[in-house]
């Protein structure tokens, strides 16, 4: 069983609402821009497909794309905007699930290996995406760098948003590097706020190297951005690309990655 919390029916029916900057044209056309670019003629397979927020709009760019989704309820919410015969879903773990045929591009976007909790799982996750792809396939991911430099001494909690509507902020442990995002969200207009939290394994980017690199992946690619700007020491997220050999024993060392 995989370590990753289970969204439950109302997170779900929730989630659309709550990430509609998410889902804008500012932020969906770059990475829309982005993975359709590396699909080419070939199919797209999104891990944790979640509502459908990247792999609907993919499809109906022509990329023939499929899911991965552990949560039931997240998958209900996408299939009323899709059929499965247009965009099919499987019930699973990103970790070990496998579907048929194979893929130009495996994706997962917006810090989602983050929600696999241990070491041993993000690396069976890098290994389900070399499984999948064909030679010269890729496999990307969009995760933040984590901002530890912000935590002076003793401090152990960064705010990431304090808006009227959310207040956000993220707690560490260092040891095992788990962070726990924390959400104060105001519902309707009786000013309530909503309380949640959620668990994640934070990575560094190098450290994903060592897992592409076990899964028989090479590094291609890492940007800060979907629309390619450089990934310097201040980025806070990257989009990192890391490629199929062609053939076996054969590796792809490109003679820039960071551009």
């Amino acid at each position: 069983m995989t370590s990753s919390e289970l969204w439950d029916r109302a997170s779900a029916e929730r989630y659309d609402a709550e990430e509609t900057e998410m889902s804008s044209a500012e932020v969906l056309g770059p990475t829309l821009d982005f993975l359709a670019g590396l699909a080419g003629e070939g199919r797209a397979l999104e891990f944790a497909v979640g509502t459908g927020r990247v792999a609907v709009p993919l499809r109906e760019r022509g990329v023939p794309v499929a899911g991965i989704e552990f949560s039931a309820h997240m998958a209900a919410v996408l299939r009323r905007k899709v059929d499965e015969e247009t965009l099919p879903v499987t019930l699973g773990d990103m970790a070990t699930t496998v579907v048929p045929g194979e893929f130009s591009l495996v994706y997962l976007v917006y810090n989602t290996i983050s929600n696999l909790l241990t070491q041993d799982e993000q690396v069976e996750c890098f290994r389900n995406a070399a499984r999948h792809l064909a030679p010269g396939g890729r496999f990307v991911i969009e995760l933040g760098v984590p901002p530890l430099r912000l935590l002076p001494p003793t401090q152990v909690a960064v705010p990431f948003d304090v808006s009227a509507h959310h207040i956000g902020f993220d707690t560490f442990d260092l040891v095992d590097q788990i962070l726990v995002s924390h959400h104060l969200t105001r519902d309707g207009e009786d000013g309530r706020y909503r309380r949640s939290a959620s668990r994640h394994r934070y990575a560094w980017p190098a450290e994903l190297d060592l897992m592409a690199r076990i899964a028989g992946l090479d590094l291609e690619r890492r940007v800060a951005d979907w629309t390619g700007t450089p990934f310097t020491d201040a980025s806070a997220k990257h989009i990192s690309v890391w490629r199929k050999p062609l053939r076996a024993g054969h590796r792809y060392f490109p003679a820039m990655v960071h551009t």
